[in-house]
């Protein structure tokens, strides 16, 4: 077996700093809270559900602590493994949440981030 015919090849995982969705469902269907794992009971009466995905993601941690302090919203979902982010509450409050967070990580953190979107 000769070395020089075989090719090394390396890969190697280098995430982006980015947010690649941020969206906002205002006045969800009941049963959406439900399949999310939300309290319809708790989090129906709030009226919106803010969906987000970052990476590294680690930084899904740091997303939901702004939102937390920069809005009445509340977190129903963090994975710090998936980056992804879930938190309900008044359309307002999750506009406010996520108007914060894109703000600190393009100005403070320097990523790379989508549009707010809404249905």
């Amino acid at each position: 077996m000769e070395l020089q015919d075989k090719m090394r090849i390396v890969q190697e995982l280098v995430p982006g700093k980015q947010v690649t969705l941020c969206h906002i469902i205002a006045n969800p269907d009941e049963i959406l809270y439900t399949k999310l794992g939300l309290d319809p009971k708790t989090d129906y009466t709030r009226s919106a559900i803010g969906v987000l995905t970052i990476s590294p993601a680690e930084s899904a941690v740091i997303a939901a602590d702004i939102a937390l302090k920069s809005s009445n919203s509340d977190v129903g979902f963090v994975d710090r493994f998936t980056g992804t982010l879930i938190i309900s509450g008044s359309v307002s409050a999750v506009e406010s949440a996520f108007t914060a967070i894109r703000k600190y990580v393009i100005e403070k953190l320097g990523y790379t981030c989508c549009e707010l979107t809404r249905t």
